[in-house]
């Protein structure tokens, strides 16, 4: 598995917490790491998707709402939910990421940790969201 790749899992399980937990997005990642010490360069890009997910929420929330036809991001699983704020703000803020892996590594990441139809799922969504905001492929 590669840096970026074990970086997602990592930034997966962040942002997961960060969504149970009262505390701030610098207090998650520093506990996290804590706890699972990570590579240095898998750190560094888990840190930077945690606090950009973090600190673009309601615009994530928003993309993800207009493209995930009748479900409600609240109804949505945790896993879901978190997935695709990652997969989201890779596609919206990383134009260093080609849309194709962004997905691929999400829908990767849903089968994973998620449900059985999770991948399926997160795929369509991330389409929709890589098609409307119009990332390159």
């Amino acid at each position: 598995m590669g840096a970026r790749s074990t970086a997602r899992d990592a930034a997966l399980q962040m942002l997961f917490a960060l969504e149970l937990s009262e505390n701030g997005c610098d207090s998650v990642i520093s506990d996290f790491w804590r706890e699972f010490p990570g590579d240095p360069e898998d750190r560094a890009y888990a840190d930077d998707i945690t606090r950009g997910v973090d600190a673009c929420l309601d615009e994530l929330d928003t993309v993800i709402r207009q493209a995930s036809e009748h479900w409600r991001l609240e109804r949505m699983t945790r896993v879901d939910r978190n997935v695709l704020r990652l997969g989201s703000w890779e596609l919206l803020k990383r134009s260093d990421v080609p849309r194709a892996v962004v997905i691929d590594e999400a829908v990767n990441v849903a089968k994973q940790y998620g449900s059985e139809t999770s991948g399926a799922f997160i795929n369509g969504v991330l389409d929709r969201i890589a098609e409307n905001s119009g990332c390159k492929s």
